[in-house]
């Protein structure tokens, strides 16, 4: 295992619904991963559909257990958002990193990496990888 236990994955979409139906599928797909921290940080805090600097915030407190948290995004303000928390500095654990990956298939391939023991090098590089996937 990572320094300080597995590496701690937060998947922030536009939707709550879409983020949760993501990190169930992702935790499913790891064999249920149950080790691995995922949160999802969908929507806004009265439901809607958007980002949420406050809901982000507190995936990441929630899942970070000393070895690092993984940011995954669908949509450009999600990236925004993301990159404004890191840029404050103090909103999001240390060791988080916003990693460029495809929302889906770069969410699954960060829970198996950090299920298996990775570090955060892995991790992010496991999802980032999930671009190359070919479908046909």
């Amino acid at each position: 295992m990572s320094e300080g236990g597995p590496v701690g994955i937060v998947l922030v979409s536009h939707s709550a619904q879409v983020a949760a139906a993501v990190a169930e599928l992702a935790k499913g797909l790891a064999g249920g991963a149950a080790e691995v921290p995922v949160a999802p940080a969908g929507g806004t805090e009265g439901g809607g559909l958007g980002t949420s600097a406050e809901l982000i915030s507190a995936a990441a407190a929630s899942v970070d257990r000393g070895a690092g948290v993984a940011v995954l995004t669908d949509l450009g303000s999600a990236v925004l958002t993301v990159k404004a928390l890191l840029a404050e500095g103090d909103e999001l654990p240390e060791g988080t990193r916003l990693v460029d990956a495809p929302f889906v298939e770069g969410a699954v391939a960060a829970v198996v990496t950090a299920a298996a023991g990775a570090d955060l090098d892995a991790v992010e590089a496991a999802a980032a990888e999930a671009y190359s996937y070919r479908k046909v």
